[in-house]
């Protein structure tokens, strides 16, 4: 079963990290044609944006994936009714975008004047925003509907031209000298928005001819179930974004700035976000499947384990040379590159607790998602509220980590006390100290040698270090493993 998890994680890792290769060619991009506080906004304005999609799409796709299961168990006319399911979420989905658009055109110059001074005076920017987040939750729900399929290729394939439209665009746009127009960051909007609306259509070609239609006898207990997970959702996903609102409300100068800053260096931890989407896009649907208890527990356990371990080897190879990955983004924004082992290895705990996450989305306790984000969330204002105006972006990146570090305690209890699965927490947990150790190594060495090469053949002797030693610690037979890959 784990063979499966790995092949299509494989196939999204591999698709995805071409997709978001080109996606983050727009930072370094960006970065570089835009100041501190302009990038601010392109950074605060795709920080709001998932919270919307969050909100729209109202724990959905989840639930898609689960009552999709429960049609194949229940058996009977299984395509019949995973066709009612697809309409009646896509339905539900599809209008509550439309109306939150309308909401947002009718109501741009209040929510301009809200989101700050760098609104105010372009309110159409919350327009195009609103188009943006219209047709990507209307593309939501049927890209849901691939990955239940296991249509991978199609699913990245359609992904992928939306971010190839998405930097020709910006690229295109920049050549011809709109971003220092009166309009300028604006025209980001508008090439996301083309991107975003042709994908749609695009998508809809995949549909089989199903309309959105809202059975709502079969709505109500779908929302019984994705409720909690709506509600942990918005908790969840303001954790992803407060933090940049903290930094913009509570900084008491250059807040748009540091902002700016943030956004760049968060960035830079492409690698780490890259192996976190491609495992959540192949392990969320595997997870959720129809698997007996025992085989669950055995094969999350598992999971979580190589998890770590490949988790821990990005967070060396990038900390271990922040100052080449710092290249990326242009030079105004290097400054803050010190804070990126901390972004790390909050990245790396947010996979922890997506693991931990899995069973009582299986076993339909998803209330308890509430407590999980919840308290990251508490977390996340009460760290924020005192670290931020002290510390600004540095700050917020310890909010962060904080936020993230709470939801694994809250997970770990909630899995201990209602869904007992044996982790390996103390060779995972050696795993994370052994990094850490050789890291702090590499630091101390690198601040008595001001031989860059020096130490950057440290770092290359430290990472080949650790990789050995997790080759070494749990017996891979890396020969088979390469002769597997390559049969495949």
């Amino acid at each position: 079963m784990l063979e499966k998890l790995a092949r299509q994680t494989a196939i999204y890792g591999i698709s995805t990290i071409v997709v978001r290769f080109l996606s983050y060619l727009l930072t370094p991009y960006y970065t570089r044609i835009f100041g501190q506080e302009t990038y601010g906004i392109v950074t605060d304005v795709y920080a709001l944006i998932p919270l919307a999609l969050t909100l729209l799409t109202m724990g959905m796709e989840s639930s898609y994936f689960r009552f999709s299961a429960k049609a194949e168990e229940e058996g009977g006319d299984v395509a019949a009714a995973k066709r009612k399911l697809f309409a009646t979420t896509w339905g539900i989905t599809s209008l509550a975008a439309v109306i939150f658009f309308f909401v947002i055109l009718l109501l741009r110059d209040r929510v301009a004047a809200l989101m700050g001074e760098a609104y105010a005076t372009h309110p159409e920017y919350v327009a195009w925003v609103g188009a943006i987040i219209l047709f990507d939750v209307g593309a939501c729900i049927p890209f849901s509907r691939l990955r239940e399929q296991g249509r991978s290729l199609t699913f990245v394939g359609i992904k992928a031209l939306n971010v190839v439209l998405n930097v020709a665009l910006a690229f295109a746009f920049g050549a011809a000298g709109l971003f220092v127009s009166e309009f300028g960051v604006g025209w980001v909007f508008v090439a996301n928005l083309a991107a975003s609306a042709i994908t749609w259509m695009i998508i809809l070609a995949t549909t089989d001819r199903v309309v959105p239609k809202i059975d709502w006898l079969l709505l109500g207990a779908i929302f019984a179930y994705s409720l909690p997970l709506l509600v942990s959702g918005l908790t969840g996903t303001a954790n992803e974004f407060i933090d940049r609102q903290m930094i913009k409300y509570l900084v008491p100068t250059g807040a748009m700035a540091q902002v700016g800053i943030y956004g760049a260096i968060t960035k830079i931890a492409v690698v780490m976000m890259l192996f976190y989407q491609m495992y959540r896009l192949a392990a969320e649907p595997f997870f959720l499947s129809n698997f007996k208890k025992s085989d669950f527990v055995k094969m999350n356990a598992a999971a979580l384990k190589y998890y770590v371990m490949v988790s821990m080897l990005i967070f060396l190879g990038i900390a271990l040379f922040r100052d080449l990955f710092a290249l990326i983004v242009g030079r105004d924004f290097r400054e803050g590159i010190y804070i990126l082992p901390v972004v790390l290895g909050a990245n790396v705990l947010t996979g922890v607790w997506l693991n931990l996450s899995f069973w009582y989305k299986r076993e339909e306790r998803t209330s308890l998602a509430i407590l999980v984000t919840g308290a990251g969330l508490a977390a996340m204002l009460a760290c924020g509220g005192w670290t931020i105006p002290r510390w600004g972006y540095y700050g917020a990146a310890w909010a962060r980590m904080a936020s993230e570090t709470v939801m694994v305690a809250v997970s770990w209890w909630l899995n201990r006390r209602f869904f007992p699965t044996p982790y390996d927490w103390r060779r995972m947990g050696e795993y994370v100290v052994v990094a850490l150790a050789l890291f702090l190594a590499a630091e101390a060495i690198m601040a008595h040698t001001s031989s860059r090469p020096a130490g950057y053949v440290t770092a290359t002797v430290l990472f080949g270090a650790y990789a050995c030693y997790l080759v070494w610690r749990e017996k891979i037979d890396v020969k088979a493993l390469i002769k597997a890959a390559l049969k495949r």
